[in-house]
């Protein structure tokens, strides 16, 4: 019997060792027509294995390319598409370039971080409070995600107002407190019943 850790490695194991052998037999056909009837045939059967991949742009050019990369370059056709060059498929890709900021809070995240800058800068009044409530809500949502202990409303008061850079201190508006508290406790409550 013998196993594939025996085997010649695949190129594109997704397309299995069969597609591998009609390569093979492809790139051994003397005749140029025959070889170019069988990459056809090859392509379609490849198409095949992937329907779900059709829909994609360029599905087509994506399946000629696999083909030379399983060929290893070394199969004589008429491709309907420029073939990607060895050098670039070798190539590293480019590092992409991360903001140097990091979120103070990681589980809260940089997006949390700039709804608290809009709230921040927004003027005193109703839609600021309720701007604040559905951060507070968030931000304990975030916090349950990540840390699978319960949270106390006083820690996520104390991390917001480390984000705003103490500009947001719901200790000293009681209405708002009060509000937001009621809110916390109500979403807790939904969460319990949903796991029952």
């Amino acid at each position: 019997m013998e196993y594939n850790t025996s085997r010649k490695k695949l190129v594109l194991p997704e397309y299995g060792r069969n597609i591998q052998k009609m390569v093979k037999l492809a790139k051994a056909e003397p005749d140029q027509e025959k070889k170019n009837t069988m990459a056809k045939a090859i392509i379609a059967i490849m198409g095949n294995m992937n329907p779900h991949l059709r829909d994609i742009a360029d599905f087509k050019h994506k399946l000629w390319d696999h083909l030379a990369i399983i060929s290893e370059f070394d199969l004589d056709i008429e491709s309907p598409y420029e073939l990607p060059e060895i050098e670039t498929l070798m190539e590293k890709p480019e590092k992409v370039p991360y903001k140097d900021k990091q979120a103070k809070f990681k589980h809260y995240g940089q997006t949390l971080e700039k709804m608290v800058a809009v709230a921040v800068d927004m003027e005193d009044g109703e839609l600021k409070n309720i701007l604040i409530q559905l951060i507070a809500n968030h931000m304990k949502k975030s916090y349950l995600t990540w840390n699978k202990e319960t949270v106390n409303d006083e820690l996520i008061f104390k991390d917001l107002k480390v984000i705003s850079g103490g500009r947001i201190d719901l200790n000293t508006n009681e209405t708002i407190l009060t509000e937001t508290k009621e809110i916390l406790a109500k979403n807790k409550r939904r969460r319990i019943q949903r796991k029952k």
